[in-house]
């Protein structure tokens, strides 16, 4: 594993690249990386890193999204074949139909997506700053795509507004039952329940806290039990058990929790990537120039 590391760490230097890792990915590779985060703090650090190589540890869209955000560079994504299901479950045609037929909509893309459907959305936006991006926006009428979860989470939170829903859904969190955290609860009372919005209704209801994988890290962190129950991907575990390394974390029973796309992106693959400058993420001008709007729109709202 050391001669891994001084292997990757030459390569770094010699290609001039800065390596990003979302929280999911496994554990060495969360070690190796630069900056590791959720989707919303990859997309600030893509645009900010001097670097002129960025090696985005994690599936297609975040890969493209960082491509978006600085055409001038090269973004490697270590397993080309890595893609999140989520972010192909809204028909770009039924997005335009929703379009013509409510003309004062705006169209908010999760972030988990493809370029193509972030070509036609109004802006974008992430678990962490949904709600935010949402609240600001000054149309009433919201059509929210891919994620069903996420917006009906949103939407009970601004009841101002009216929401048009869409039917994707993140498979791992859409496979966490509501039966099987009861379960797991009455294994270990007194564990608090911490929820990703991307579940279940009935799954969120169950929380103590509903947020993003960077909130569920930083209330774990600032909390005062000593005991959790977490409904995301296990990829958070290794973070988790970093930051508080005195706290219990449980998986919810019977549930795999496991993104096997996200587990795709091994240290080996990486290291292949900087080697090879291969596979890049490669975007044609117009799909950059269309989908740049929402992404900057979303970073904007959010500050």
């Amino acid at each position: 594993m050391e001669e891994k590391q001084a292997r990757l760490q030459r390569l770094k230097r010699e290609k001039d690249a800065v390596i990003l890792a979302h929280y999911y990915v496994p554990e060495d590779v969360q070690k190796a990386a630069d900056y590791v985060g959720d989707s919303f703090y990859l997309s600030q650090v893509a645009q900010r890193v001097e670097a002129k190589t960025i090696v985005l540890c994690g599936v297609r869209f975040m890969g493209e999204s960082a491509k978006i955000l600085n055409p001038q560079k090269t973004v490697l994504l270590p397993d080309a074949a890595a893609d999140c299901p989520m972010a192909h479950m809204a028909d770009p045609a039924r997005v335009r139909q929703v379009k013509a037929q409510y003309p004062d909509a705006a169209v908010v893309c999760y972030v988990n997506s493809t370029a193509e459907l972030k070509m036609l959305a109004d802006v974008c936006v992430t678990s962490s700053n949904a709600l935010a991006v949402c609240r600001a926006l000054p149309n009433r009428r919201i059509f929210f795509i891919p994620d069903q979860h996420l917006a009906h989470f949103i939407a009970a939170k601004l009841p101002e507004k009216e929401f048009l829903f869409n039917d994707g859904c993140c498979v791992v969190h859409d496979a966490i039952r509501a039966g099987d955290v009861q379960e797991t609860m009455r294994r270990h009372p007194g564990a608090k329940v911490l929820v990703h919005p991307e579940c279940r209704s009935e799954v969120t209801a169950l929380a103590d806290y509903v947020g993003s994988t960077a909130g569920i890290l930083t209330f774990a962190q600032q909390d005062d039990a000593n005991a959790y129950i977490v409904c995301t991907e296990r990829g958070i575990f290794y973070e988790l058990r970093r930051r508080c390394p005195e706290k219990t974390f449980f998986l919810v029973e019977g549930c795999s929790q496991t993104c096997t796309d996200m587990k795709k992106v091994t240290l080996d693959k990486v290291i292949a990537a900087l080697e090879a400058n291969a596979p890049q993420v490669t975007l044609p001008e117009a799909v950059l120039q269309a989908a740049k709007t929402p992404l900057e729109r979303m970073l904007a709202l959010s500050r």
